[in-house]
C-alpha cells in the first residue's frame, strides 16, 4: 500500500470523525458544537478520497501542491472556528460579570433586610 497524503488526510479525518462521535456519546461535548467537527471531518473526507476535485480547485487557485489545499482548508476553517469561539467566550464572559454584580447586589438587599 502507497501511503500518500490524500491517504493520510482520509485516516486522519476518519479517526477525527470517530473521535468527535465518541465525544458526543460520552457527553464530553455538546451536540451543538459537535456539529461543525463533524461537517468538517466529511468535507476534507471527501475532498480528500477525490483528488480530482482538489486538484481542479487548485488549478483555479494557481496552487502549485494540490493537497496544501487541504491543510488551506483546515486552516482557513480552524481561523473561522477559533473566532466563533471568541465571540462566544467574550459574550460569555460578560454575561458572568453582569450575574456576579446582580448577585452582589442581592446579597447586599437581604444583608440590608436583616440588618
Amino acid at each position: 500500500m502507497i501511503i500518500n497524503v490524500y491517504s493520510l488526510s482520509i485516516m486522519f479525518s476518519v479517526l477525527f470523525l470517530l473521535i468527535v462521535i465518541e465525544l458526543v456519546r460520552k457527553n464530553k461535548l455538546q451536540e451543538r458544537y459537535s456539529l461543525l467537527w463533524i461537517l468538517m471531518s466529511i468535507i476534507l473526507l471527501v475532498l480528500s478520497s477525490t483528488p480530482v476535485i482538489i486538484e481542479a480547485i487548485s488549478r483555479w487557485l494557481d496552487i502549485k501542491n494540490p493537497p496544501s489545499l487541504l491543510f488551506l482548508f483546515g486552516l482557513g476553517y480552524l481561523i473561522l472556528y477559533n473566532l466563533g469561539t471568541t465571540v462566544t467566550v467574550s459574550r460569555q464572559s460578560e454575561r458572568i460579570t453582569r450575574l456576579t454584580q446582580e448577585l452582589a447586589l442581592l446579597r447586599q438587599k437581604i444583608t440590608d433586610k436583616d440588618s
